[in-house]
């Protein structure tokens, strides 16, 4: 346990910071979730408006700076790159 009052102090704020990252995260996980989910239904409809939900959830979560911008990125255009592959095959 810290001693002095700026550890204290330190100990305090990061676990406020742990809890917020950690809402985050979870938020990012949970959408991810949905839009895959979606896509493994073959739901196209359902994929878009979960995707559409999906990008500034996780975007916001970059710019909170819980998870990296390219980190962001790299979800989002895998995510877009399934649906892209999914609007495809049901199009054929």
């Amino acid at each position: 346990m810290p001693r002095c009052r700026s550890a204290k102090k330190r100990l305090r704020q990061n676990e406020k910071r742990r809890m917020r990252n950690r809402f985050y995260k979870t938020r990012v996980k949970n959408v991810i979730k949905k839009v895959r989910l979606a896509i493994s239904n073959k739901s196209l409809e359902d994929a878009k408006k979960a995707m559409a939900e999906a990008i500034p959830i996780i975007f916001k979560a970059a710019s909170k700076g819980v998870i990296h911008r390219r980190n962001a990125a790299r979800k989002v255009s895998r995510l877009s790159r399934q649906l892209n592959m999914l609007e495809k095959a049901v199009g054929t």
